[in-house]
């Protein structure tokens, strides 16, 4: 039977999630990728317990991740099931709704009927009464945002999620809908976003900012940039690489030459810092306290270890923020 390590909460450092009395890790464990249909069963396991001896209480899930969608929240299930789930009061559970679920015009988007019955869909899966976080994952552009800030609102008042959250919301977007939780009092905390060295969009388009000034967390994910961020690319592209064997989500023309340079430079840098060049990169999104938390994804639990340790070393003195900031340029 497991046993959850005593020293699990010794070194995780944990922050405030936007003006909300929840806390977060710094490092959050995402399974948007490796826990579907296809993986192996016994290493989510592992990755799952590796991660909550080692402070990661957070769990991010959505009704479609997978293959197939769903598949992400039975295996999570199992695992509850198997072992985890005597924790549960140590543990974020979040989940999300707003991509295409199921057949019709029911299974998709923003609407109050699929936003509850997705919910409903996704707790059975998981074997739980209520998630602590759920999300719409896309704005919905035919559904007023009246109608999907009122069901999430009313999915708390249910008691099957403790706060809700947005996910790929901008800042305009984020401004609208904050204003009708804020005048329905829903605990609304956090906006799930990419955000990397290689993508700054949140900055550009100014919700960082508004958030950090505004009360809501932000929780990132893609941080080391579907990979690039790691020594991975140092050589090259690898033959197994994603680029070469999925190319829906990091396209090999992004790879460039000029890409690669940045991240050799980087990599020299991290390795001044006593860090692997994940690490760094995980670092640099905390490095000035306006993000809750980051999402890692992992395929083998000697991953987590990896990213776990840049808690060790969270600052960037002048000299290196700008000697990034140069290499980014």
């Amino acid at each position: 039977m497991y046993t959850a390590k005593e020293t699990r909460y010794d070194t995780m450092k944990y922050n405030r999630c936007g003006a909300s009395g929840l806390l977060l890790p710094a490092v959050s464990l995402g399974m948007w990728h490796n826990f579907g249909s296809n993986g192996n069963f016994d290493n989510m396991l592992d990755m799952c317990e590796t991660a909550f001896d080692n402070g990661i209480t957070h769990f991010d899930l959505a009704n479609n991740y997978g293959p197939v969608p769903g598949a992400a929240e039975e295996n999570f299930g199992r695992v509850l099931k198997k072992s985890l789930g005597i924790y549960r009061d140590e543990m974020i559970i979040s989940t999300k709704a707003g991509y295409d679920m199921w057949p019709g015009p029911y299974g998709n988007w923003g609407s109050r009927k699929y936003l509850v019955a997705s919910l409903d869909q996704s707790l059975r899966r998981m074997g739980l009464e209520y998630v602590d976080i759920f999300y719409h994952h896309r704005v919905d552009p035919n559904t007023p945002l009246e109608e999907t800030a009122g069901a999430l609102d009313g999915i708390v008042r249910s008691g099957k999620a403790l706060y809700v959250g947005i996910s790929n919301y901008n800042k305009e977007q984020t401004i609208a809908i904050a204003e009708l939780f804020r005048k329905m009092g829903t605990p609304f905390i956090i906006n799930q976003r990419c955000y990397s060295m290689f993508d700054r969009s949140i900055e550009r388009d100014g919700l960082k900012d508004y958030a950090a000034a505004n009360g809501i967390g932000i929780i990132t994910f893609s941080p080391l940039a579907q990979g690039l961020l790691t020594d991975r690319y140092l050589k090259g592209i690898p033959e197994n690489s994603r680029v070469r064997t999925d190319g829906r989500f990091l396209k090999e023309d992004a790879v460039s030459e000029e890409k690669l340079s940045k991240v050799h430079a980087l990599n020299e840098l991290a390795q001044k810092r006593g860090q692997s060049l994940a690490q760094m990169a995980l670092a640099w999104i905390l490095r000035d306290g306006d993000i809750t938390s980051v999402l890692i994804g992992a395929s083998r639990p000697a991953q987590i270890l990896d990213n776990v340790r840049m808690i060790e070393n969270l600052e960037f003195n002048e000299g290196e923020r700008v000697q990034i900031e140069e290499i980014l340029a």
